[in-house]
């Protein structure tokens, strides 16, 4: 009898842990991950060719997009669960079905592609689309763990409600107060919210992740040379953060997300600028939420093979190292690399493996690799 009861008592735990959803920081007390964005555009070989490679190299942690087509970017998504790895979710605002027919994007004026203006996002057809998406992933039991709606709304490259210059070379704005359309801009700050909010409300309804984190839109670290260089209107991070929080993010988000590109630098330049850069991020419990980075890179344009990858590999823990203390502290969570293979300064799959410098930051802060 007693056998038959302890044997009962383990079965029931058993099912508990099959059929209970495992909320993902339960399970991952730390995501240190890659980028590989557009996996839709792939076939369905190359797409599992990238993440097996990937998952080989080490990789526990993907950042994957929601694009058009959006069935591509399911595929993509399986593939990867089936490998393993956890998946945080970017949601590509710039997906026309999220928007009015007769909307129509902002001219780059062939330097930059157009793109909607986030104040013309249709909160239903967001809805409709976001829902069939999720349960579409949920029916395949996927579980997310995180998602991601928008990036760098803070920059015109993804932002329509913020201009490209016809002419670049003159001075771009330095605050909110100097935007060319701030109704507009302020508009489509509050449909981000509202954005936001209908993500939450939808990852919650599923089965499989309703506990994945909502991370907001990755921001853009473009400093005022370069937007002025460009002829591209942005705004700094902190700045969009305090007005995104004034329109209640802070009730639907839990981490505000940040892209970190801080350039070759000694180390300790490296660092200092990396903890001024996430300055607005702050423990859960304070005012305000921590960060995500869900971009961060260094270039190294040399193309040659084998790569020499030792400059970039130090300037790599150098970033790791920040990232370490902000950790400790609480206000950091999460950093994905930016990219695996794409992009030909920043990738770290270069001469057909993992460089040694991809292999730094991706390294997992448990067997040391966050440098002190």
């Amino acid at each position: 009898m007693r056998a038959r009861r302890a044997l009962s008592r383990a079965l029931a735990i058993v099912l508990i842990l099959v059929q209970v959803p495992v909320a993902a920081s339960e399970t991952s007390p730390e995501r240190i991950g890659i980028n590989r964005v557009n996996l839709a555009w792939l076939s369905r070989d190359d797409q599992k060719r990238v993440l097996t490679e990937m998952a080989a190299g080490g990789v526990t942690h993907v950042r994957l997009s929601l694009s058009r087509p959006v069935n591509k970017s399911i595929e993509a998504i399986e593939i990867a669960d089936r490998l393993g790895l956890r998946i945080l979710l970017e949601i590509q605002l710039g997906n026309k079905d999220y928007y009015p027919q007769g909307a129509r994007p902002r001219s780059g004026f062939g330097r930059i592609w157009d793109v909607y203006r986030l104040s013309d996002l249709d909160p239903g057809r967001f809805r409709a689309g976001l829902r069939a998406a999720l349960q579409a992933i949920d029916d395949k039991g996927i579980r997310l763990d995180a998602v991601e709606p928008g990036n760098e709304i803070n920059y015109s490259a993804y932002n329509g409600d913020l201009l490209v210059y016809h002419k670049p070379g003159g001075r771009t704005p330095r605050s909110a107060a100097e935007i060319a359309d701030r109704d507009a801009f302020e508009r489509g700050l509050d449909v981000y919210v509202e954005a936001v909010r209908i993500t939450r409300e939808e990852l919650r309804a599923t089965v499989h992740s309703r506990g994945a984190a909502v991370v907001s839109a990755g921001l853009s670290d473009v400093g005022v040379g370069e937007a002025d260089g460009r002829g591209m209107e942005r705004l700094d991070p902190g700045e969009v953060v305090s007005l995104l929080r004034e329109k209640g993010l802070d009730d639907v988000v839990d981490a505000y997300g940040i892209h970190v590109y801080p350039g070759r630098k000694r180390d300790a330049a490296l660092m200092r600028d990396v903890r001024a850069l996430l300055d607005f991020c702050q423990p859960r419990g304070a005012t305000g939420r921590p960060c995500w980075v869900t971009e961060w890179g260094i270039a190294n344009t040399a193309r040659a093979c084998p790569i020499d990858d030792r400059e970039r590999e130090g300037a790599i823990r150098a970033v790791r190292g920040a990232f370490a203390q902000l950790m400790e502290e609480k206000r950091l969570e999460a950093a994905f690399y930016y990219d695996w293979d794409t992009q030909p300064a920043y990738s770290v799959w270069r001469c057909g493996a993992l460089s040694p410098a991809g292999a730094a930051a991706i390294a997992p802060a448990s067997a040391g690799g966050l440098a002190r």
